[in-house]
C-alpha cells in the first residue's frame, strides 16, 4: 500500500518509520526544508508517561484565574475574535470534572506507557541515540498545599500500575543532588522513575535518515494546499507543483491539521497552545539537573540534554501567533534560576516557541476521519514526544489491518460526536 503522510514532525516521522516497517511504500510531505523544524524542534525534552495529565481538571477553572494574575503564571490567554478559540476553551471547561479528568488521564497513561515501551524497543533494535537519559521525572512542589493536592494523580497512577515515589526534601535531593543548594524553596516532590528524557529534534532527524535508507521518500519544502476527495475516498494531496496520490493518507500536521479537514465539513477539535523554551550550555554539571524537574508552581520543565539544559513551559492561548515575548522568557529564567542557579548562564540561552496541538480533553486523536482512507494522528498537545512512538505503532497497525497492542477505541475522533 502507498501511504502519504502529511507532516514531518516527530509524529509524522515515527508514523513513516512504522508504516515502512510494516511493508508499505511511504511518502512524507512537509513545507519545511527538513524534519522536526516546528513544534518538535525545541520542546521540553520529556518522555514522561507518568506526567501524562489532562489540562482540564476540577480545580483548573479557579487555578486558571490565579495563574493569569500571577507575574510568572503558567497560563496566558490573549482573547481574539476567533470562534475556534472560544469553542476549544468551552470544550476544555466541559472536561473539568473529576469523572472526565480520571477518564482522560487513564487513556493518556495507557497510550504514553505503551509509547515509552515502543521507544525503548526501537532504541534496542536500532541503536538510535538522541542525548537520552532514563532517570525519571521529579515533580517539585514549592508549597505544602501543592504537595497535599496530588491525591487524584496518585490514584490514577496506581490504577494504571505506574510506579511513583512521594518524596520529602531529603528524597528530592537524593534524586536531584543539585537541589541541595536551594533548600527552603520546595517542600517535597512526586518522582516518576519510569520517565525518560531526550532531544526530540535530534531523534526525529536521525529516525528520518534511517527511514529514508529503508525507502521512505521525504518531500521537504513542499507546501500542502489541500486534500482532494471523491465520494468516500481521498484521491490526492494538492501541492503547488502536483497532486500526490496514494492508497491511504495520514494527517499529522499538528495545530494546522484542522484547516485541511474544515474544507470537507469535518470539525477536528485541535487548537494551538503556544509554549516556549530556553536552551543553555551547562557551565557547572554539579549544579544542573540529572534528568527532568517539573516546577509545579510555574509548570516549567527543566531537563538535562547532554551538555545542555532545556527549560520549557508556559501555555499561551493566542492563536497562531509565533512572537517571542520577553515576559515568557522571564518566567522560564525565574523558575530555573530558583532551582538550578549555578547550572548555566541563562542570559545566553537560545529562546524558542512552538504551537502545541491541544484537544479539549488533552488526548490525541488517532484513527479514521470521514473518508475510508484518511487517518488522523494529531492533537498530542504537550505530549507529542512522549506519545509519538506509541501513536505511530497504533496508526501503522490500524492502516495495516492489524489489531493494535492497546485499546484505541476511545482515541478516535468519534469520541467528540
Amino acid at each position: 500500500m502507498r501511504v502519504i503522510i502529511l507532516g514531518a514532525g516527530v509524529i509524522g516521522v515515527t508514523s513513516a518509520w512504522w508504516l515502512a516497517e510494516a511493508g508499505h511504500e511511504v511518502v512524507v510531505i512537509d513545507r519545511q526544508p527538513g524534519p522536526a523544524l516546528e513544534t518538535s524542534f525545541a520542546n521540553a525534552g520529556e518522555v514522561s508517561p507518568g506526567y501524562s495529565t489532562p489540562w482540564a481538571g476540577p480545580a483548573v477553572p479557579v487555578k486558571a484565574i490565579k495563574w493569569m494574575l500571577m507575574k510568572h503564571g503558567p497560563l496566558v490567554v490573549r482573547p481574539k475574535l476567533d470562534f475556534a478559540m472560544w469553542r476549544w476553551i468551552a470544550g476544555m471547561l466541559r472536561n473539568c470534572t473529576e469523572k472526565r479528568y480520571l477518564l482522560n488521564k487513564s487513556r493518556m497513561l495507557r497510550l504514553a506507557e505503551y509509547s515509552r515501551d515502543v521507544l525503548v524497543q526501537l532504541r534496542a533494535d536500532t541503536g538510535i541515540t538522541y542525548d537520552e537519559r532514563a532517570q525519571g521525572t521529579l515533580q517539585l512542589f514549592r508549597t505544602q498545599q501543592l504537595m497535599d493536592g496530588i491525591g487524584d494523580d496518585v490514584i490514577a497512577l496506581q490504577d494504571a500500575g505506574v510506579p511513583y515515589e512521594v518524596l520529602d526534601v531529603a528524597g528530592c535531593i537524593r534524586a536531584e543532588p543539585a537541589l541541595a543548594r536551594v533548600q527552603g524553596k520546595y517542600v517535597g516532590g512526586l518522582r516518576l522513575p519510569g520517565d525518560e528524557t531526550g532531544d526530540c529534534q535530534m531523534f526525529t532527524t536521525k529516525l528520518a535518515e534511517m527511514a529514508a535508507k529503508r525507502g521512505v521518500e521525504f518531500r521537504y519544502g513542499t507546501p500542502i494546499e489541500g486534500i482532494e476527495a471523491d465520494g468516500r475516498q481521498v484521491v490526492g494531496v494538492r501541492t503547488p507543483k502536483e497532486r500526490v496520490s496514494g492508497d491511504a493518507y495520514v494527517l499529522a500536521l499538528g495545530s494546522y491539521s484542522p484547516f485541511l479537514l474544515r474544507r470537507h465539513g469535518v470539525h477536528l477539535p485541535v487548537y494551538p497552545v503556544k509554549g516556549y523554551s530556553l536552551t543553555a550550555e551547562i557551565t557547572d554539571p554539579s549544579g544542573a539537573p540529572e534528568s527532568t524537574v517539573m516546577d509545579e508552581t510555574y509548570k516549567v520543565a527543566i531537563t538535562r540534554l547532554g551538555n545542555r539544559i532545556r527549560i520549557g513551559g508556559t501555555a499561551e492561548v493566542t492563536g497562531f501567533d509565533l512572537a517571542l515575548r520577553p515576559g515568557r522568557r522571564a518566567t522560564l529564567e525565574n523558575s530555573v534560576g530558583d532551582m538550578f542557579p549555578d547550572g548555566a548562564d541563562y542570559s545566553k540561552a537560545s529562546f524558542w516557541c512552538g504551537l502545541r496541538p491541544m484537544t479539549p480533553d488533552s488526548t490525541p486523536v488517532i484513527g479514521k476521519a470521514r473518508y475510508d482512507n484518511l487517518w488522523l494522528n494529531t492533537g498530542h498537545g504537550t505530549l507529542g514526544w512522549t506519545m509519538a512512538c506509541g501513536s505511530a505503532r497504533v496508526i501503522a497497525d490500524q492502516i495495516s489491518g492489524r489489531r493494535p497492542d492497546i485499546d484505541t477505541a476511545d482515541l478516535a475522533l468519534s469520541r467528540y460526536a
